[in-house]
């Protein structure tokens, strides 16, 4: 749900427009020795150290953000609870009876066993914003069209889908920071630090979506 009021940004919001700053700063302060050096040095000093650091610190600014918005909202929190767990039990109740359905059928592949139920229903909303974050990068209309027609039957909130679609794009742009870290060379740190912005522009433009 988006939690603000006019004149107001989310902290969730505002936190992931600082991380989007803080990278293209971190490739910034990694470039800026190679473009102030003198033309035709061959070796310039550079530290990848801004980008560690964004790296190590994005994951708990989120967190914190997120639980600040847990904090200013009590009573939204407490409405979305209540709205999972309606939409949870719908989608258990679909996962139980597929699952009937499919009782004398062989296990899983390689003898994988199948999702329980609560397995299953909690698969199915990461399913729902992992495919809206993806129909989103091609037409965001469509997206939109999307969390319409996957709330429709009651088992998603269109506010959870939402979410669980930011969170697939935060995932993404995270992973990206985390290989940053490790990158074997300051060019390869550069280019991850600035390939997480797009993911997490993307988070930005999900979590400010207009459903109506």
């Amino acid at each position: 749900m988006q939690r603000h009021t006019a004149g107001t940004e989310a902290p969730e919001n505002a936190a992931l427009n600082t991380l989007i700053g803080a990278c293209s700063e971190a490739a910034g302060a990694v470039y800026q020795p190679i473009a102030a050096a003198p033309p035709g040095q061959e070796a310039v000093e550079v530290n990848v150290l801004p980008c560690i650091q964004v790296s190590l610190t994005a994951a708990t600014l989120l967190d914190r953000a997120r639980a600040e918005d847990d904090a200013r909202w009590p009573a939204v929190v407490e409405w979305e609870r209540a709205q999972a767990q309606r939409t949870y039990a719908g989608r258990c109740a679909v996962a139980q009876a597929q699952e009937f359905v499919e009782k004398g059928d062989p296990p899983g592949q390689n003898g994988v066993p199948l999702p329980t139920v609560e397995q299953a229903a909690a698969m199915d909303l990461v399913s729902a914003g992992a495919e809206v974050t993806a129909r989103w990068r091609r037409d965001p209309e469509e997206a939109v069209a999307l969390v319409h027609e996957l709330a429709a039957g009651g088992e998603f909130a269109l506010d959870e889908i939402l979410d669980e679609a930011v969170d697939a794009a935060v995932v993404v742009g995270l992973l990206a920071l985390q290989e940053a870290r490790t990158a074997s060379d300051p060019s390869t740190a550069v280019e991850l630090c600035l390939g997480a912005v797009p993911h997490i522009t993307l988070a930005v433009a999900l979590a400010s979506a207009d459903l109506d």
